[in-house]
């Protein structure tokens, strides 16, 4: 090796060195090297575990096991976007030709989703007001080509907390899967695999990646389907590159202590806006959504907010607010936004962990 040329692409890669470092290396690689073809004819046989990062990463590999360790799930998998964990995890059960109920009252991204991307693929999907289980048993009735219940643990907007119990009555009667978006509740609070759930999906975008700088997914739970999921993932290149699931597992770590902070000035928010607006808070998570008065200036509101953002997401550790009816659910149509109650009155706000006294004044501030 005597050209610079030459030198320089190949004496930075530094002979491997027994290293225990603090925090997990990044593997910022698409690909993986090999001594030999008998190596690399090693892999396919299982013998090795890394080829091509689209297939599988030490990092996010990791995010998914941590996931479902904290879950309380056998095995986990990333992938690109809260929507990629979702769809790889229906696509786990259901085919074409398969049908699926969901709770009508899901986030507007899930609702397009299930709506007109799954009827592309040949799935049909029927929502049901998950508040009567008489209403979803009337679907699994009529319709033994149901294979999968969808709901989320706590709704968005309006944090209706599902019954999991009772899904999963319905799935051990009707011999269907039951996949639950932990999204927000997180698996602080929530733990759907532990009640009976065979999937489990988070926008690690949100929560558990908490600083609003990354974008991710991830589904845990049976390891049959995941394993299933796995591949959906590979095959449709819904992976998560391997920074972006570093950043989250880094998110990660400090989740209980966000969580704890963000949950206490929820609770003081929703008592705070009693008397003020209608105000849906279930005693749990860090989101409270409420609604002016028909008497007073939305536009006026969100404009005197101060250092109170508006954004379209939520759970970073700034308090936030978002406008259901103009971003996450604007591609329902009225009747569709009527029916599950979005109207141009609905505010939903994610606490951040800012001092509560300090968020309360500016929330004061914007309602004066």
């Amino acid at each position: 090796m005597d050209m610079i040329e030459t030198k320089a692409v190949h004496t930075a890669a530094l002979e491997e060195r027994t290293i225990k470092p603090k925090v997990m290396p990044l593997y910022q690689t698409s690909a993986f090297s090999f001594s030999s073809l008998e190596e690399l004819e090693g892999y396919y046989e299982g013998n090795g575990t890394y080829l091509y990062s689209r297939t599988a990463n030490p990092n996010t590999d990791a995010l998914g096991q941590t996931v479902a360790t904290m879950e309380g799930a056998p095995r986990g998998v990333a992938a690109s976007s809260g929507m990629a964990a979702i769809l790889a995890g229906i696509l786990s059960v259901a085919k074409a030709g398969d049908h699926v109920v969901a709770a009508q009252d899901v986030y507007g991204g899930t609702f397009h989703l299930l709506k007109d991307e799954l009827a592309r693929m040949g799935i049909q999907v029927h929502f049901a007001d998950f508040a009567y289980t008489s209403e979803i048993e009337q679907i699994l009735i009529d319709y033994p080509e149901v294979k999968l219940i969808f709901s989320e643990s706590i709704t968005n907007p309006f944090l209706r907390v599902e019954d999991i119990k009772v899904l999963v009555q319905l799935k051990k009667h009707y011999g269907v899967k039951v996949m639950i978006d932990n999204t927000f509740a997180t698996p602080y609070t929530i733990n759907p695999y532990n009640s009976g759930a065979d999937l489990v999906a988070h926008s690690a975008t949100k929560y558990l990646g908490g600083h609003s700088d990354v974008t991710a997914g991830v589904l845990v739970g049976d390891a049959v389907l995941i394993a299933d999921a796995e591949d959906r993932i590979v095959n449709l290149g819904m992976n998560l590159s391997p920074f972006e699931a570093w950043l989250t597992l880094r998110g990660i770590k400090t989740l209980a202590v966000r969580m704890k902070a963000q949950t206490a000035n929820a609770k003081a928010i929703a008592a705070f806006l009693e008397g003020k607006a209608q105000v849906w808070y279930p005693g749990k998570g860090a989101i409270v959504t409420f609604a002016l008065p028909e008497t007073a200036d939305v536009s006026k509101f969100f404009s005197s907010l101060g250092w109170i953002k508006i954004v379209p997401t939520l759970a970073g550790v700034e308090t936030t607010v978002s406008y259901p009816y103009g971003t996450s659910h604007r591609a329902l149509s009225d009747e569709e936004k009527v029916k599950i109650g979005v109207t141009k009155q609905v505010i939903r706000l994610s606490a951040g962990i800012e001092g509560t006294e300090d968020i309360l004044a500016q929330l004061s501030a914007a309602f004066n």
